[in-house]
């Protein structure tokens, strides 16, 4: 393992987006950023601008009006990126599904490296999520 994939295994910089939704999942990925939980004893962060980040937190299910934004951020951000599909709706379109606004699950729209199920999932799926992705970085 190079040293650009440890530094990248032990430092993942997230940033959030809100697709839509009911707000349930943002509640709870945020909470997981708070010192109750404290992700950064970990090494991520929760960053402001994709130029920075190394995972996309998406919650919610992707609407059509959200759609081109979303694209527009993946496509900001550097490689390696990774994708994180958090809660039911940004999974599968959740309750949403087949609505005429919504395109469905993130992965409709861009390619999800880590999907985290629930109906909002609990801070604490967030972290075992990350701590999945830290080992896809090693490559373990």
């Amino acid at each position: 393992m190079g040293v650009l994939s440890w530094a990248r295994a032990k430092s993942i910089w997230v940033l959030h987006f809100n697709s839509g939704g009911c707000n349930g999942c943002d509640i709870e990925a945020v909470a997981a950023f708070t010192p109750r939980f404290d992700a950064e004893r970990f090494g991520v962060l929760l960053v402001p601008s994709p130029r920075h980040a190394d995972a996309l937190l998406v919650t919610g299910p992707v609407t059509k009006q959200i759609k081109d934004r979303l694209i527009r951020i993946y496509e900001q951000m550097p490689e390696p990126k990774f994708v994180i599909a958090f809660g039911t709706c940004a999974c599968t379109g959740g309750v949403f599904k087949g609505s005429y606004s919504t395109c469905g699950g993130v992965d409709k729209v861009i390619p999800v490296d880590l999907y985290i199920p629930g109906c909002p999932p609990k801070p604490e799926a967030l972290l075992n999520g990350i701590a999945e992705l830290m080992r896809r970085v090693r490559g373990g």
